[in-house]
């Protein structure tokens, strides 16, 4: 999947979170929005991953640390065709296995998560486990920025530097607010570069909206030998919706009708403006192509 369509289908992926926890009358989209590109790159690109063999030997795997954006991964799951977006819609309703964090009874996911910290613990043990089975597969764990106020968080990556583990890349989803407002007002988690540069981690900043920088971050990752990665991805809380941009109240709170009807049209206006960008330069490029044919036509003759 070329980087247009990858950033079409992060719309949908952004349409899908909207629509669920819309459902659902409860949930986390801000946290949810700032991820979506990563989580797009990841499933649709980046991963070796089989949505019909989820427990196939060798894959990568995605942890999503910070568990209440797990309707980020679950909504690309869906649109990977890991299940029905169908049942991706029942979302935090009595009886349905998609509860408002990742769970490990959905095929595809990896690891219940929720109290935050531990997957990116279990993560480290995951590529430790690979390490020593011999296990080609990589391991990716998606942090949100005030998750890094957790002291477990720091033990793991101490952990990870310490043996080696360059097949674990941690993304943090750096949006700069939490539940209760701006970070550097809860407790300041700068500068989270040189903190994981200090545990001995490989670090790369990037546009975390840039879908060009994340695949080109992950490549980077691939490439490097003897140490994990932290991929730092600056984010906008609640990207995509202009009434959740940048702000924190839209960390924990389920849009209402007229709201999620604002933010379904301004991603598929969104996700539209990228399709007709998209077939105006596959036009321009047929036309200089045709033009230069008819130039070389006139040579000949």
């Amino acid at each position: 999947m070329d980087i247009k369509e990858l950033k079409r289908t992060a719309y949908d992926v952004r349409i899908g979170i909207i629509q669920a926890i819309h459902n659902a009358g409860s949930g986390h989209p801000g946290g949810s929005l700032s991820s979506a590109d990563i989580v797009t790159a990841l499933y649709f690109d980046e991963m070796n991953i089989d949505p019909k063999d989820p427990a196939m030997k060798g894959r990568d795997k995605c942890i999503f640390s910070k568990g209440h954006a797990g309707p980020a991964q679950l909504s690309a799951m869906a649109v990977r065709g890991y299940f029905p977006m169908e049942d991706f819609m029942t979302l935090r309703k009595l009886g349905s296995k998609f509860q408002g964090h990742p769970n490990i009874k959905i095929p595809g996911i990896e690891m219940s998560t929720g109290s935050l910290g531990q997957g990116f613990s279990v993560g480290g043990g995951m590529a430790m486990a690979n390490k020593l089975d011999g296990d080609p597969g990589r391991i990716y764990c998606v942090l949100g920025d005030g998750e890094l106020q957790e002291g477990l968080v720091w033990e793991a990556a101490m952990s990870a530097a310490h043996y080696k583990l360059d097949n674990l890349v941690a993304i943090v989803d750096h949006n700069g607010l939490q539940i209760d407002g701006k970070n550097d007002d809860v407790m300041t988690v700068m500068p989270i570069d040189k903190k994981f540069e200090g545990f001995g981690w490989n670090v790369i900043t990037i546009n975390g909206h840039d879908m060009a920088e994340i695949l080109d971050a992950f490549a980077k990752a691939r490439e490097c030998k003897g140490k994990p990665t932290a991929i730092i991805a600056e984010t906008i809380k609640g990207k995509g919706v202009s009434f959740m941009e940048d702000k924190a109240g839209w960390h924990g709170k389920a849009p209402n009708d007229e709201q999620t009807q604002q933010a379904l049209e301004e991603l598929e206006a969104a996700k539209g403006l990228l399709a007709a960008a998209s077939k105006a330069v596959e036009s321009a490029v047929s036309g200089a192509i045709d033009a230069a044919a008819a130039v070389s036509d006139s040579v000949k003759l």
